[in-house]
């Protein structure tokens, strides 16, 4: 039996997952499916990336160790993959022992080979994303991911010598089909290699929490040699048992987001060159998913959250849309407006209608069954062969790994085959006594070619296939069955079932979510004035807070809401927009000129769609606010003590 390997990344639980996130693994859910469909002896890994300076500190300000912070975070991620019907075979956490071992043999085997050496590092470093960056690529002096600002970090760390491998991977990348699509190949070509690379930071002093390096103390592994290694520890690389690495590795398919495409292809396969691997067969870097023009983001904080949409509008709903919005290699839009016409359009009225009245008029006209005597007629050839074509074409789709084209293809066959209703006419027919055997002939390519749909469709949608299928009377499936007709029996049942996907009212949607967003805007205004208690901090953990002197130049009321005011305020480093929660105790009118004290250094925050760079200091009592103002004149930026 041939062997097909994917993996999705390992996800960064510093937070709970996005839609963005849900569509990477959506997708080599999708691929996988087709490929055991196809009788492939499949192995789909995903898991988490645990290790770092940013879960370090998010576990220090929860007042937790690190372990316990994403033990909590991973149990959420494997909930959604169940929620989202994701069938991987392996679940891998860079905390898990089998992969600490297997990284620390790595290293170590690196550094024999001289391949790793020991240096000192000085650069530029964004803790949210954990990236290095040089002076050039900063925006406005800021990581240009996520729009923080950067650390001056020098510390003593171990390199590999990825400069070794700068020939090898142009060769690589320019002359096969290592990397796809091909605007990623120009982008690493033009942008990195043939630049010149640097050789790689591989470990950290400046702080704990990571994979020791066992034979210097002080040192642990930085993120992209733990994190890649879990391709291959999870098949047991480097373990006493290699059966499964010597079984399915190279892997055939890393997918993954554009943003991280570049450490696949230069500094895995180099990884993978220097320790004399085979190279993974391909890598897929697909679009981001944007919200308002921009990527969605735990970093931004611009998320989309998966576990909702599922439980508004249905599991296989959401995989849809997903699916069939991301064009191969483009980036798409995600909008509640777009999600809700796709599920209206292509599946409530294409499909879900076409699987009801197909059921509805065989159990009208023939109690369900169909007759054995059938008589062939015009529309039939056109039917029978655009479900083969569509067939053929959809599988080629799913072999390039282009899902939303696969979806179109589909959905071809679905238009037609509502299309044949029309043009034959069933309700005519069964006026007719003579023209029984017509009828039957009509309603039994009705239910073929439903057939034909939810083989297609089993990959992306599984669960609406199993309803269809179960429709049908059938429980086993095969792919080689799409491409074949006459596959339902003779004197076969097809029963009715629940609709499918029920219309929705957009406009009351629209409003129903217009008001979950001001009330979590809201909720988030009313943290960010009300006063928490606190457990007790050191003087170092209060030096932290970057406290200073604003002045408010500008003030302006956030229709739609009667809590937040939105604000320009002059912090001494330029102007900021701060969003704040104080509209019931103040006017935007005489907030202007007034000296508070902003929070300057909190984490950026979208509320109402507008991004809030600070916070206001107010005292809180009885439900009244009182802002914490300057007197004198103190100009903006003033340290407040």
């Amino acid at each position: 039996m041939e062997k097909f390997y994917i993996t999705t990344p390992i996800y960064y639980p510093s937070d709970n997952l996005h839609i963005g996130h849900t569509y990477t693994t959506v997708a080599a859910d999708t691929i996988a499916r087709y490929k055991r469909m196809r009788g492939y002896d499949v192995m789909f890994l995903t898991g988490t990336d645990e290790h770092g300076q940013k879960i370090q500190r998010k576990a220090e300000e929860a007042g937790v160790s690190p372990k316990a912070y994403v033990d909590k975070i991973v149990d959420g991620v494997k909930s959604l993959w169940q929620l989202m019907h994701i069938s991987n075979d392996r679940f891998i956490r860079t905390t898990d022992a089998q992969h600490v071992a297997a990284v620390q043999k790595i290293f170590k085997k690196l550094y024999e080979k001289g391949d790793i050496y020991k240096d000192e590092y000085e650069g530029l470093y964004c803790t949210p994303c954990e990236s290095f960056w040089t002076e050039h690529q900063l925006v406005d002096g800021k990581c240009p991911d996520c729009g923080r600002p950067v650390e001056k970090t020098k510390e003593e760390s171990y390199f590999f010598r990825l400069s070794k491998y700068q020939d090898r991977l142009i060769d690589l990348i320019e002359n096969t089909d290592f990397l796809e699509p091909a605007s990623r190949r120009n982008e690493m070509l033009n942008n990195f290699l043939r630049p010149g690379l640097a050789d790689l930071c591989v470990s950290r002093t400046s702080f704990s929490w990571g994979i020791p390096v066992d034979f210097d103390e002080g040192h642990v592994v930085y993120v992209w040699l733990d994190a890649l290694s879990n391709y291959i520890s999870a098949l047991g690389a480097f373990s006493d048992d290699e059966s499964d690495f010597q079984k399915y590795w190279p892997a055939d398919l890393h997918l993954m987001a554009k943003e991280i495409v570049r450490f696949h292809t230069l500094i895995w396969p180099a990884i993978l060159m220097a320790l004399d691997l085979p190279l993974p067969k391909k890598v897929l870097g697909h679009g981001w998913m944007l919200l308002e023009g921009g990527k969605i983001s735990k970093s931004k904080g611009n998320v989309v959250d998966p576990v909702i949409l599922a439980g508004k509008y249905g599991v296989d709903a959401l995989r849809y849309y997903a699916l069939r919005e991301m064009p191969y290699g483009a980036d798409s839009e995600f909008s509640n407006e777009a999600l809700i016409s796709r599920i209206n359009a292509d599946l409530a009225n294409d499909l879900g209608n076409l699987v009801s009245r197909t059921a509805a008029m065989l159990e009208k006209y023939f109690g369900g069954t169909v007759p054995s005597a059938r008589e062939s007629g015009e529309f039939d050839d056109a039917l029978i062969a655009c479900a083969a074509q569509v067939a053929a074409r959809t599988e080629a789709q799913l072999e390039a790994y282009n899902l939303s084209a696969a979806l179109t293809e589909i959905w071809t066959l679905v238009g037609r085959t509502n299309k044949y209703i029309d043009e034959t006419m069933p309700w005519a027919l069964a006026k007719d006594e003579t023209k029984k055997a017509r009828l039957g002939a009509v309603l039994y390519n009705l239910a073929e070619s439903v057939r034909v749909i939810a083989t297609l469709i089993s990959p992306f949608m599984p669960e609406t296939a199993d309803k269809i299928f179960a429709q049908l009377g059938m429980t086993v499936r095969n792919w080689a069955d799409a491409a074949k007709w006459n596959v339902l029996p003779e004197g076969f049942t097809m029963t009715k079932g629940d609709v499918l996907f029920p219309r929705i009212d957009m406009e009351k949607e629209l409003a129903d979510l217009a008001a979950i967003s001001e009330k979590k805007a809201a909720k988030k205004a009313v943290k960010s004035t009300a006063t928490e208690q606190k457990a007790e901090i050191g003087i170092e953990d209060f030096a932290k807070c970057d406290l200073v002197v604003a002045h408010v130049l500008e003030a302006e009321t956030i229709q739609g809401s009667d809590k937040l005011l939105k604000l320009t305020v002059d912090a001494g480093d330029g102007t900021r927009t701060v969003v704040s929660g104080i509209r019931a105790a103040y006017s935007a009118e005489e907030m202007v000129g007034k000296k508070v004290v902003l929070l300057k250094n909190l984490r950026p925050a979208k509320l109402r769609g507008i991004m809030s760079e600070g916070m206001l200091l107010c005292a809180a009592h009885d439900g009244k606010l009182s802002l914490v103002t300057i007197e004198g004149d103190l100009p903006a930026g003033s340290e407040v003590r």
